[in-house]
């Protein structure tokens, strides 16, 4: 057998070995079934499906989230990850093609009393790696996966952001409410301090029974004042989401516009956050939709091909060298005008000890790819439970709602019955104390389950993977 017989032989040998190199991945991770927990009844259509515009209906509150995506720091960020992500992978496609050089030289020499030696080469290096063996093919799939992770990155700072913003929003209109109470309070307290005192300048009632009705009223104007501040606070909040300086925030009323349910228009109190009208979806249809899960999965495959970079690399490298050029200077002498000079060389490297690194480098890949598989699986269990959080968190408000609905309803009966009493002489001090603070704390606990509610709601709809759209 001849020599370049037994050469290709052997080429045909190393590549057969390798050919499993250039497969693609292929996702053998399953998630776990029942990932929302038995409990969760799925539905055909998921509430994730929706934009964002169709879920959040107030024009104002849409009209913040359009600032905060557009101006946003960390948003922005993530932006430029992916533009990162972007060149790092056009010059992985690159490098399939030869790099080419310009490297132009002059040489000035002198031996003993002869006249200087002038020379130059003005030569152009073309070097082409063969990628016989996939290690440029699975460095570029690899920043592929890379540039998806980041892309699913920005998607997940996306939706976070939409929900704090939502979030916010809410928790304005919820202090609004809370303020609102509170100053209606204010007057109502402010006058049976009055009746109180005229009382006692009657000889109808104790100096404590004065004194404690101020009391109570002060502990109301304190409470006005957290309030407002937790406004302004909200409100700064609000703004460092925008990359704006500190600024009032516009905002309708509570209730005025309310989380979309197409089947509960119109209806801003229980049917608000009622499970039955919140579609979660498959878990299939979740596993599309949720950016760290679609993350996740792109992790994997980068650690997949960086597997399939890290074997290749124990298999022989092929270079191929050219280089044309102008010189004055071939073999001995030296020649002017200089001369056209063609040369080409044909390099293969095959490792045979690099100090183990190249075992270790295969090594760590593997652990890493065998450490993501778990992770994934993990995430989708993560996810699976904050669906199953959040959905639980819908039904305790729907069922509180009406509990509280009612205490409001009866509490506001009672105050009103003890104040007339007390205006007619037949209650005392304390019991128009403890109905009216009985009554502030429900308004406040009725409110603070609705804005609970809104949350849970806002909750299920990025666990879903909502606010991609």
């Amino acid at each position: 057998m001849k020599i370049k017989d037994i050469i290709i032989a052997a080429a045909a040998g190393m590549m057969l070995t390798g050919c499993g190199l250039y497969d693609k991945y292929e996702s053998a991770t399953t998630a776990p079934a029942d990932v929302f927990g038995s409990s969760v009844n799925s539905s055909e259509n998921s509430l994730a499906q929706l934009s964002w515009r169709e879920f959040f209906t107030d024009p104002l509150l849409q009209q913040l989230i359009v600032q905060v995506l557009a101006n946003n720091t960390d948003l922005n960020s993530a932006r430029i990850a992916v533009e990162k992500s972007e060149a790092s992978l056009k010059a992985a496609k690159l490098a399939y093609l030869p790099s080419l050089y310009f490297s132009p030289q002059g040489t000035l020499a002198k031996f003993d009393d002869n006249p200087w030696s002038k020379t130059y080469n003005l030569p152009l290096q073309l070097s082409w790696d063969a990628d016989v063996f996939g290690s440029i093919t699975n460095k570029k799939r690899s920043a592929e996966a890379v540039l998806l992770q980041a892309q699913m990155g920005e998607e997940a700072v996306r939706t976070n952001l939409i929900s704090a913003v939502a979030q916010q929003y809410y928790m304005l209109q919820l202090l609004d409410r809370q303020l609102e109470i509170l100053t209606m309070t204010d007057s109502l307290w402010g006058a049976s301090l009055e009746t109180q005192k005229s009382l006692y300048e009657n000889g109808k009632a104790y100096s404590t029974a004065v004194n404690q009705m101020e009391s109570s009223y002060l502990n109301v104007k304190t409470q006005i004042v957290d309030v407002r501040r937790n406004i302004q606070a909200t409100e700064n909040a609000l703004c460092r989401l925008m990359a704006i300086t500190p600024q009032h925030i516009e905002r309708k009323n509570w209730g005025s516009a309310a989380l979309h349910h197409p089947d509960a228009q119109g209806d801003t109190g229980q049917r608000m956050f009622d499970t039955q009208f919140l579609k979660i979806g498959v878990p299939a249809t979740m596993l599309e939709l949720r950016p760290d899960i679609r993350m996740a999965n792109h992790a994997m495959e980068e650690a997949f091909y960086n597997t399939q970079a890290a074997r290749a690399a124990f298999f022989p490298t092929i270079t191929l060298t050219g280089t044309g050029g102008w010189t004055n200077s071939a073999g001995s002498a030296v020649i002017n005008p200089g001369k056209l000079l063609l040369s080409a060389v044909g390099q293969l490297t095959q490792p045979i000890f690099a100090r183990g690194k190249l075992k270790a480098n295969l090594k760590i890949n593997q652990l890493t790819q065998e450490d993501l598989q778990k992770k994934y699986v993990q995430t989708v269990i993560d996810a699976g439970n904050q669906v199953n959080e959040a959905m639980a968190d819908c039904q305790a408000a729907r069922e509180k709602y009406a509990y509280y609905h009612r205490q409001v309803e009866v509490l506001y009966e009672a105050y009103a019955g003890t104040h007339e009493l007390m205006d007619n002489g037949k209650a005392n001090y304390i019991e128009v104390l403890t109905a009216q603070e009985n009554l502030l704390s429900s308004q406040l606990n009725e409110a603070s389950n609705m804005y609970k509610g809104a949350q849970a709601v806002i909750a299920l709809y990025i666990a879903l993977g909502g606010g991609t759209k």
